[in-house]
């Protein structure tokens, strides 16, 4: 009922917390009132630190099990959001087309911000490694201190018309 009535629908930052099924009724409604989609920032499960850390991989694989936990939604679709957006617009009759559009942050207060909530949700995952998740972190947040650290997450954009 939103969409009804709309030529154009936007979101952001929302695809990776939502359901399949969420999606499949957002790509009819959308259909049923001919709009153009753009769906923005949707996070791809791509994480890459500058300068590495042993334990990155460990700290990614439990943040992308955090993704997949339910947000309100159903079950998120985490970093196969994109993937699941498109074939339910492209099975809806749209035209589909993506992109990337990383962040690439810079910014010490947003890697903090950002460092903080994956340790964060890594641990909620597993608390068994907590301490090695805590060790990560702290390494990770002397690199923002020290101006040595990058962080490059990505994301993709969505964009579908019929």
């Amino acid at each position: 009922a939103v969409v009804a009535g709309h030529d154009l629908v936007t979101a952001s930052a929302l695809l990776d917390l939502v359901s399949a099924a969420w999606l499949e009724t957002l790509a009819r409604a959308c259909r049923g009132a001919d709009a153009v989609v753009l769906l923005a920032l949707t996070f791809d499960g791509r994480m890459a630190c500058t300068p590495s850390h042993a334990d990155d991989d460990l700290v990614r694989s439990l943040v992308l099990r955090h993704q997949r936990r339910d947000k309100g939604f159903g079950p998120a679709l985490g970093p196969d959001a994109v993937a699941v957006a498109e074939a339910c617009f492209a099975t809806a009759g749209f035209t589909v087309r993506t992109a990337p559009s990383d962040w690439q942050l810079a910014s010490p207060r947003l890697q903090r911000e950002l460092v903080a909530g994956w340790a964060r949700a890594a641990a909620e995952i597993d608390g068994t490694q907590a301490s090695r998740i805590a060790a990560w972190e702290a390494r990770r947040l002397a690199h923002v201190l020290e101006g040595r650290s990058r962080i490059r997450v990505g994301h993709r954009d969505l964009v579908a018309w019929r």
